[in-house]
């Protein structure tokens, strides 16, 4: 019996699809353990050996749950919407479903090969209309919703229309836009239907509304922030501005403190932790209304956490695209005003966002009213600030902020001394009248807590300001202008949105003649000929913008519980026996999106009973990242190329011969002169060849430095590759890929090999074991346990070899030794496993077996071996029973043939007992 991967692996492979060995079920005998890897966008480049890294430890930990006795759902699937598709769609004209149907057999091909233990009876896609009909379906119960303050979670529209037409909206305390008017009841019922479906959407949790976006009109479409890199788009490099469009919107806002206070409860990392509450940014000051001076009735409302600086504010920024500036900005001003937003509308947000030492803006020729003291201050536009975060304006104060002093200094406007409450600093202030304005002295020698309660407290009753809670937060833009994702289940009755009704559901894409936007600007959807709702003999607009790609990934965790069930997104049986994620595994670079996306909506869900924990995963471990080495051709333009890493020899050099192959399939190469562009050095057997630059940075087609796992498997085997990738460190750190450590863990694996088969035969005895071959084994039990447990994967790798090591100098061929053993590698290497179980005898799978138990008792050592040295230099050793004394042990060594060979004719000086260690006697 030969030691033989691919025909062991694909035997096994075979009789797991048949005997369906990973498919589970709900089973309330056992205790659950729900283990989730991040669903992948099945791309068609395929899996490279970073991406298995976070699977393979999810799939350790699932396989060890298993042996140790619980039901574990350890499902996979796919986030099968997205631009990537579309893009491949417009340029070649295929539908997306066919491409991305092809990618995922790919990637599931991929994924067996590699032996994961997923049912895959439970897959599920989120282009799939099965389930894209529960993103819809949830879609309508958040526009069904609005969030109510005093209850702090969500309550249906409806009992928010019975308060409206009882009491009007004068005592409703609800998360709503800032600028919803007040009414009474009787103002309510003589509205209109429009108007009061616009009030409503004013408070509904999902809702359309005219939003600031990052708009690229080279693919025609709405982009997130982290699909733009440097200013342009990630897909394709076209440039990205911003725009105001109409835009479907979660009101996520409103569960932001949940969302903070949440992240106690969770066993996430501190560092993931901390991004999310960044992100969120709860901060806690005062909102307030600076006049104009050329208006009555119009003001500009700023944000600030340090109401006590307001006495140093000497100018104030609106963002370019604040609706006042085009009231504020004089005619003289207006070229430079106009000139500055075309160039800020160019910038991404990111872009605006990060940059902090250029100092630019323009100014409008008004000037707005301190509240507090009448102060006049310029206002300018800057596009630091952005219209969508917070009021779109700040207030200046360059004594108190770095960022405020430098636009000061740039533009030479004062810098006022603003009160320090505690020094009692005094300020200065224009036309400040006794009794109109609060004077820096009525709150002089105040504490800061005092002087700011004291200032907010003015500013209510002046009706001026007030005491706000704000957020970094804003609600999530959940339109694109895009085919490829789930249609949105609202028509229009002029601007008025409304729902299908439920039962129409799933709404299906319809067929495009292109994957474009119209002539006329419409998102591709528009396109769909007689795409229309039709409803008491009317026809109304669908909305013809798609959902995003985080809206399916919100929710799928629930899926997988229950994926066939038509009726509902789970039964409430499944989720009541799986309750939530355990473990979930994935990237750190969600922590912004999908895993803050994901939280919101699990608290809807919470808040309308249909799950049972308000966070959906308890623990998350974010794998590190593998990295590739990309080689680099430098030229003597002082252009440098990357080079595939295949094509170069193990020193790093590319010869001529492979460079001419490169020239004939790769434009990159076009208009680079052979002979004098490129450093040729003579080689041996008269080859010329370039030296190449290495660089160890992420896994990527552009880099050429992709490594595919299918190749490693197929030269080394899978359970080669899945020990490998633990072996190269903690699960969390980022680490290069390096094939040449490889041969060590193949070097392991047929070492545990030959501990069962010798010369082609079961090598293993029913002898009974020796003390030191129990030990070795509960050793590695106690050992590969608890670092399994704390995800620990390296040093378990390194924990079997050890124990392999000290078997074979035992020479140990023990049943009892060898064959839980063998359970416990199982999790680490599935398939060589499996079939030295059966060689075992057993008809059973390996992977239904029962974790080997520690038997602590196996770990105290019942004897020593204790070196015998005479004057130092070792002449013997004995083992010896670890309950002899010092007297004893000395009595038997001096009794010893070897001893008494050495130390014949000599004088005995002293023997030296080291317990536990050594005899040295000493002699003359």
């Amino acid at each position: 019996m030969l030691y033989h991967t691919e025909k062991i692996e694909e035997k096994w492979q075979e009789k797991w699809k048949k005997s369906d060995l990973y498919k589970v079920s709900l089973d309330t005998s056992k205790p659950k353990y729900y283990v989730l890897d991040m669903f992948p966008y099945p791309s068609g480049a395929g899996l490279h050996v970073g991406h298995p890294l976070g699977y393979i430890a999810s799939d350790i930990f699932a396989r060890f749950k298993r042996l140790k006795g619980f039901n574990v759902l350890h499902p996979m699937g796919f986030d099968s919407f997205g631009l990537p598709a579309e893009q491949y769609a417009i340029q070649t004209g295929q539908h997306p479903a066919i491409t991305t149907e092809s990618n995922i057999a790919t990637y599931i091909a991929q994924l067996k090969k590699l032996g994961f233990s997923y049912d895959w009876s439970r897959e599920v896609r989120t282009s799939d209309p099965t389930f894209y009909k529960w993103t819809q379906w949830i879609f309508m119960r958040l526009f069904e919703h609005y969030y109510d303050k005093k209850v702090d979670k969500a309550l249906p529209i409806s009992s928010l229309i019975d308060t409206f037409s009882k009491e009007g909206n004068i005592t409703v305390s609800a998360v709503c836009d800032e600028d919803t008017p007040t009414f009474t009841a009787q103002e309510w019922n003589q509205k209109s239907e429009e108007q009061q479906q616009t009030i409503l959407l004013q408070y509904r949790l999902t809702y359309p509304n005219e939003s600031m976006v990052n708009f690229c009109p080279g693919l025609g479409m709405v982009l997130s922030n982290d699909e733009i890199k440097d200013g342009v788009s990630e897909r394709g490099g076209y440039p990205v501005i911003q725009k105001k469009m109409k835009q479907w919107s979660m009101r996520i806002t409103a569960y932001a403190d949940r969302l903070i206070d949440g992240l106690e409860h969770v066993d996430w990392t501190d560092s993931m932790k901390e991004q999310q509450r960044n992100w969120i940014g709860r901060s806690i000051g005062a909102s307030v209304r600076f006049g104009l001076e050329n208006s009555n009735d119009k003001s500009i409302e700023v944000f600030t956490t340090r109401i006590d600086t307001i006495y140093g504010v000497s100018f104030m920024v609106l963002a370019p695209e604040h609706d006042l500036v085009p009231m504020l900005t004089l005619p003289a001003y207006q070229a430079e005003i106009t000139a500055y937003q075309e160039w800020a509308n160019s910038r991404s947000e990111v872009d605006r966002m990060s940059e902090v030492k250029r100092v630019t803006g323009a100014f409008t020729g008004s000037y707005a009213i301190n509240p507090i003291n009448g102060a006049k201050v310029p206002i300018y536009i800057a596009d630091y600030v952005l219209a969508g975060y917070g009021t779109g304006a700040v207030m200046g104060v360059p004594s108190g902020d770095q960022r405020d002093w430098n636009f000061a200094t740039h533009f030479g406007l004062p810098i006022i001394p603003i009160l320090d409450a505690q020094k009692g600093m005094d300020v200065q202030a224009d036309n400040t009248k006794e009794g109109k304005y609060i004077n820096s002295d009525m709150i002089n020698g105040l504490t800061y807590k005092a002087a700011t309660e004291k200032l907010i407290s003015w500013l209510e009753a002046e009706g001026i300001g007030k005491g706000k809670t704000q957020f970094r937060l804003r609600n999530a833009i959940f339109s694109r202008q895009r085919y490829w994702g789930e249609p949105v289940p609202a028509y229009f009755k002029g601007d008025i949105p409304y729902l299908i009704g439920e039962s129409e559901l799933p709404l299906l894409l319809p067929d495009v003649d292109k994957y474009l936007p119209t002539e006329t600007g419409e998102p591709p959807l528009g396109r769909a000929v007689g795409w229309k709702y039709r409803k008491d003999g009317q026809e109304y607009d669908y909305e013809l913008s798609t959902m995003p790609g985080w809206a399916g990934s919100s929710f799928y965790f629930y899926r997988y519980m229950d994926p066939q069930n038509d009726g509902t997104f789970a039964s409430k049986e499944a989720i009541d026996y799986w309750q939530d994620v355990d473990l979930y595994v994935g990237g750190s670079e969600h922590a912004t999106g999908h895993l803050l996306y994901s939280r919101f909506w699990n608290h809807f869900l919470y808040d309308l009973g249909l799950v049972p924990q308000k966070e959906y995963a308890k623990k998350l471990i974010n794998q590190g990242m593998i990295q590739g080495r990309s080689l680099y051709l430098q030229l003597n333009t002082n252009r440098s190329l990357f080079v595939d890493v295949n094509l170069a020899d193990d020193k790093d050099r590319l010869f001529r011969d492979d460079y001419e192959k490169m020239i004939l399939t790769d434009n990159r190469f076009e208009g680079i002169n052979l002979d004098t562009d490129i450093d040729w050095k003579q080689g041996e057997n008269g080859k010329s060849y370039a030296n190449l630059r290495s660089e160890i940075e992420k896994m990527s087609k552009r880099t050429l430095n992709v490594v595919n796992p299918d190749d490693i498997v197929a030269k080394h085997g899978a359970d080669c590759f899945r020990m490998y990738e633990m072996f190269l460190g903690p699960i969390e750190q980022a680490k290069p890929w390096d094939t040449k450590g490889i041969e060590g863990v193949q070097k392991f694996l047929r070492k545990f090999w030959s501990l069962y088969i010798e010369n082609e035969k079961l090598a293993v005895t029913e002898a009974k074991p020796t003390g030191e071959e129990l030990m070795i084994l509960h050793t590695a039990i106690k050992k590969i346990s608890e670092d399994i447990e704390r995800f620990s994967f390296n040093t378990c790798v390194s924990a079997f070899m050890i124990c392999v090591n000290d078997l074979q100098r035992v020479n140990c061929r023990s049943r009892e030794i060898l064959e839980p053993l063998v359970v416990m590698l199982a999790p680490f290497a599935p398939f060589i496993t499996e079939e030295l179980y059966e060689s075992l005898g057993h008809t059973s799978s390996i992977h239904t077996a029962e974790y080997p138990q520690l038997n602590e008792q196996y770990l105290i050592k019942s004897t020593v071996e204790y070196p015998v040295c005479i004057n130092g230099k070792k002449r013997d050793s004995v083992e010896l029973s670890a309950d002899l004394n010092a007297k004893e042990i000395e009595e038997y060594v001096m009794g010893l043939d070897q001893v008494k060979k050495y130390v014949e004719g000599q004088k005995i000086n002293k023997v030296i007992v080291v317990m536990g260690k050594m005899v040295n006697i000493v002699v003359t």
